[in-house]
């Protein structure tokens, strides 16, 4: 039985969240990351010490893959491999571009940040690191599509909501920020 006069161990500690910020070149995801930053790892607010880590961040860039063929009114044709890695050169200089606006967004906190760039389907890459890296929460941004577009071209943050093993945060930008 607990005295009186302690509190539960539970009340006098702050867990250090280890969460995942899914980043694309969106205004949107990179809303999502500050929000998270000010409101979920408590560092923006300065009641924290700023001495001491608040936290581990992950920002995750999930890249499409390359199609390696198209397929025209005709028989599929095949790109070349020089055009592939063409491609593939151009597609990590975006999400290093993509990963270092997020990482600006970042500095000047006292939070551990490490960036991914993963290719695959975003959705589904998303909740598999997710469970890999076995984190706390999953911030994602809201770009607001209706019921009909989300319908026909899906939501990558519906479909984590749905199948993350973890909690998932969609923030929504503020209706001014968003236009």
């Amino acid at each position: 039985m607990e005295q009186q006069g302690q509190q539960p161990s539970v009340l006098g500690e702050r867990k250090k969240i280890k969460a995942m910020v899914a980043i694309d070149e969106s205004d949107e995801s990179l809303y999502a990351l500050k929000w998270a930053l000010e409101n979920l790892i408590g560092i923006s607010g300065g009641v924290a010490d700023p001495t001491q880590e608040q936290g581990n961040l992950t920002l995750v860039h999930v890249q499409q893959p390359f199609q390696h063929y198209i397929f025209p009114s005709g028989p599929a044709v095949y790109a070349t491999s020089s055009v592939v890695e063409s491609i593939k050169k151009a597609q990590e200089e975006h999400s290093a571009v993509v990963l270092s606006q997020a990482l600006q967004v970042c500095k000047g906190n006292t939070v551990k940040v490490e960036t991914m760039a993963v290719e695959g389907d975003p959705k589904e890459v998303i909740c598999q690191t997710a469970e890999r890296m076995h984190v706390d929460l999953v911030v994602l941004g809201s770009r607001g599509l209706g019921k009909i577009k989300r319908a026909f071209l899906g939501s990558v943050s519906d479909y984590c909501a749905h199948h993350c093993k973890c909690p998932v945060l969609i923030v929504r930008p503020p209706k001014e920020a968003s236009k």
